[in-house]
């Protein structure tokens, strides 16, 4: 900060002592080139010619006379010799003064122009200074503090406030990351005691077979919820690092398998499934492509009511899959994006339940390919509508949008 000051000081004390010199300069040239004019009038005005004749005079006549075809009177010549002499020392002793005057009103200009400067500098680096030192102070306990400096608009203002911006942006992200490794440890955590309880409750003593069996694929069960939480985690983890490669995908496609396979679910639960299948093709991954569609699917069967419906779509526009189910607040949906977060909470695991990671995993494997997950409440009639949208579609014979 220190340099920074010093430079500014440098850069305007040496641009406000050039035009103090410069202004010197011009002053003191201006007034050589009117003095000896205006001294010259006014001796000749206060003093006559002719009372100047009997004066000695060191000038030649010849050399004061003026150029004049006509001869003049040796008294006037005199007179205007005299005049002349006495202009030329008014004018000297008048110069020498005002060029003392100007060095010594010049070297004063530049002592205050130079701490002048250094004020000047303080005070426009004082926000720089602000910020410097709230960005030293910040740490993971105290993101929620702001600069907020109080300043007109202009450039440290905006900088200001966009680092403000950013701190928030960090807040966020450092929250969901807390939120994230509470929420994993949880529901890591709870299939672990639920495992350790069948064997030491369960298994106790002498059970029968029959008891023995009911641990098992009870175990078993756990295991396998245990197993689906991991690997919703590794994909989680595979989307957010984004993509090594691309290759066409057919969206459509990969939509209709995905509906192929939970029919069986679908029917199940009593939900009717509509597809849609119109041309999309994505440059992407085959396989995280797939998992973004069933987990949009799944969602849509496993979140829905009886005789419930799902409509899937696909299109230039992108996918769309809406259910019908039950009414959610329009200011929760956002949250459905976030790890482990559901519209309920969850008391006991249940089959086909998840972990709530499935709408988290659609948004990172949206991101992962370029495009963005929106969802929103349906409103009246409830169930949820949820569109991803691919700015990287490929139209026509593999013309490529959006790509180099």
């Amino acid at each position: 900060m220190r340099s920074e000051r010093a430079r500014l000081t440098a850069l305007y004390g040496g641009l406000l002592v050039l035009a103090g010199a410069l202004l010197t300069a011009v002053v003191y040239l201006l007034v050589q080139q009117g003095l000896y004019a205006s001294i010259s009038t006014a001796v000749t005005t206060a003093v006559p010619a002719k009372e100047l004749k009997d004066l000695p005079t060191a000038v030649p006549r010849q050399s004061a006379a003026p150029a004049s075809p006509s001869p003049l009177p040796p008294g006037v010549v005199q007179g205007l010799a005299v005049t002349r002499t006495l202009s030329d020392a008014a004018e000297h002793a008048a110069l020498n003064r005002l060029l003392a005057v100007s060095v010594i009103v010049f070297c004063a200009y530049a002592v205050l122009s130079i701490a002048l400067a250094w004020w000047m500098a303080g005070r426009v680096l004082r926000p720089v200074a602000v910020i410097t030192e709230t960005a030293r102070r910040l740490s993971g306990e105290n993101l929620h503090e702001r600069i907020a400096l109080e300043a007109p608009p202009g450039e440290l203002k905006q900088l200001a406030d966009t680092f403000d911006g950013m701190l928030g942006r960090m807040e966020q992200l450092v929250s969901a990351q807390q939120r994230f490794a509470a929420n994993a440890a949880h529901e890591l955590r709870t299939p672990v005691a639920v495992q350790r309880a069948a064997a030491e409750i369960g298994l106790a003593g002498e059970p029968d077979a029959g008891k023995v069996a009911r641990i098992r694929a009870k175990l078993i069960a756990v295991a396998d919820d245990s197993e689906r939480i991991i690997e919703g985690l590794l994909l989680l983890a595979a989307s957010e690092q984004g993509l090594e490669r691309r290759e066409p995908v057919a969206v459509h496609e990969v939509a209709r398998e995905a509906v192929g396979a939970l029919a069986g679910e679908a029917k199940e639960r009593g939900v009717t499934v509509t597809l849609h299948a119109g041309p999309l093709t994505v440059p992407g991954d085959a396989v995280l492509l797939d998992r973004l569609l069933h987990n949009l699917v799944a969602n849509g069967i496993r979140h829905n009511v009886p005789h419930g419906r799902v409509e899937v779509r696909t299109g230039p526009d992108g996918v769309t899959v809406s259910n019908t189910g039950p009414e959610i607040p329009p200011d929760t949906v956002p949250a459905l994006f976030e790890p482990f977060r559901r519209l309920t909470q969850r008391h006991r695991h249940t089959p086909g339940e998840g972990a709530g990671l499935g709408m988290s995993i659609v948004a990172a494997i949206a991101r992962a390919h370029g495009g963005t997950a929106t969802a929103y409440a349906n409103g009246e009639g409830g169930g949820l509508t949820v569109r991803v949208t691919f700015p990287g579609a490929l139209q026509g014979r593999g013309e490529l949008r959006g790509q180099p």
